[in-house]
């Protein structure tokens, strides 16, 4: 691993809690809570911006894709134009036997992992034919024209388009990783191996790479290398789809390829490298909000607060990143609740060695609403804890645990009893003079409830 990676990883500060469901996200509820974590809050799914923790790309290629999408931005994309798997603009359009039109490359890699069914419809395929639609593509071309948008190309003639709008010849590129994506499946173990860390090295170096390997077909080929039994071609494999995922049009073809199985099994067995990577992986495929679900249905959640208990450094790292990411789904999480994460979570918070306050308070902030949660946390006697951080805390701590404390205390007799016997009182003064914007605003409300309910009590013992 390079020793930049860390700079890639996203930092934790504070955050809001997003209570939304995924499918009801508005563009604003999941993406402030992933910009404090190093994600751009203008891209609900660009990873080229925001590199998963364990990649080990070296540079981040966000400058590349905006530009290359700033144009598309601009113009509303009519649906009949988009690929139904992808959501992009369709550069090749091909018909199945359907009748349903997809991008070419997309639904060959559909047809490629064994699928024989239409991915819109659900219909068994009578055949695997792809009809060119040069209708739509026509369309396409006259849409492109009219709103001065260059048809999308990722790989013409042996070309590929770069930033400033000129073209690479990589031809010679793609023979080589062909050459290579033919060899992961050598009989040869040590073939195969050799072969697998080349495509890791190649992932690693560029976006044009990861396009490269993809169209070469090597995707579906590294997940079956997911579940080989020799633990350095796993490694090398798993690390491959990670550097493979920080293409977005890459994260469809790996979900379609069904690796998530195989990453969450290589999180519960694999060695702690290919934990940590696979972690990594979870992360990067969940910034696609209709991944979260698929994903947290998998036992990935209970995977992750394994390692989040029990693994390297590094390892707890990633899979706190991927958890918080996951359980911005309400679905996923009470899915985290009864993996145990809030034992997890109250040990991170009270073992300052442990590095893991920031991450802890994070993903807090984001389960603190949901009902589970809110008695689990409260079951775990944390309220304490978090009123130790109002008093000792660093500002973003401090801004974390105040706003905790609110979503478990307000209309809460009881938890608001509690907050006045410990002395929460004067920490939440002192926070709400001094304390970030956000730190005044929370610790304000929470005094303000602690009054109202304390106006209450002499009234009930009146009646």
């Amino acid at each position: 691993m390079d020793a930049d990676i860390d700079q890639l990883r996203p930092t934790y500060g504070a955050t809001e809690t997003a209570e939304k469901p995924v499918c009801d996200m508005e563009s604003n509820g999941s993406d402030q809570v992933i910009q404090e974590l190093g994600r751009p809050k203008n891209s609900s799914t660009s990873s080229a911006a925001a590199v998963p923790k364990g990649s080990e790309t070296e540079h981040i290629d966000s400058n590349k894709s905006t530009e290359e999408n700033k144009k598309l931005d601009s113009s509303v994309i009519p649906d009949d134009f988009k690929c139904p798997i992808s959501l992009e603009l369709m550069r090749d359009p091909v018909i199945v036997a359907t009748g349903q039109t997809y991008e070419r490359s997309y639904i060959q890699r559909w047809i490629d992992c064994g699928n024989t069914t239409c991915p819109k419809t659900q219909q068994k395929l009578e055949n695997l034919k792809l009809t060119p639609n040069y209708a739509l593509r026509s369309l396409i071309s006259q849409w492109c024209t009219k709103h001065n948008i260059e048809q999308p190309t990722a790989i013409t003639n042996g070309r590929i388009k770069k930033s400033d709008g000129s073209f690479r010849d990589v031809s010679g590129d793609i023979a080589a990783i062909e050459a290579i994506v033919q060899k992961l499946s050598s009989r040869s173990v040590e073939e195969r191996r050799a072969a697998v860390a080349e495509i890791r090295s190649l992932s690693k170096r560029s976006t044009d790479n990861r396009i490269l390997i993809a169209e070469a077909g090597a995707i579906p080929i590294l997940v079956n290398l997911l579940t080989c039994e020799d633990n350095q071609t796993q490694e090398h494999a798993v690390t491959s789809i990670l550097n493979l995922s920080i293409f977005d049009n890459n994260k469809g073809l790996i979900m379609l390829a069904g690796a998530v199985p195989s990453i969450v099994q290589i999180l519960r067995s694999g060695s702690m490298e290919a934990r940590e990577n696979a972690a990594a992986t979870i992360f990067s495929l969940s910034l696609v909000d209709e991944n979260k679900i698929i994903i947290g249905a998998s036992g990935a959640i209970t995977a992750l607060v394994e390692l989040l208990e029990h693994g390297s450094p590094r390892g707890r790292k990633d899979a706190a990143t991927a958890l918080f990411n996951l359980c911005i789904y309400q679905g996923n999480k009470g899915r985290a609740v009864r993996a145990g994460i809030i034992a997890s979570l109250l040990k991170m918070l009270t073992d300052a060695s442990s590095g893991m306050i920031d991450e802890a308070l994070t993903i807090l902030s984001v389960l603190a609403g949901h009902h589970d949660a809110k008695v689990a946390i409260v079951k775990a006697s944390t309220i304490p804890v978090l009123i130790d951080l109002l008093r000792t805390g660093l500002p973003r701590n401090k801004e974390n645990a105040a706003a905790i404390l609110l979503c478990l205390c307000k209309r809460d007799p009881d938890n608001l009893a509690c907050l006045s016997r410990l002395g929460a009182v004067i920490p939440l003064s002192e926070l709400a003079r001094n304390g970030t914007e956000r730190a005044k605003r929370k610790a304000t409300s929470l005094l303000e409830h602690l009054r109202k309910s304390q106006q209450q009590v002499p009234q009930q013992q009146h009646h």
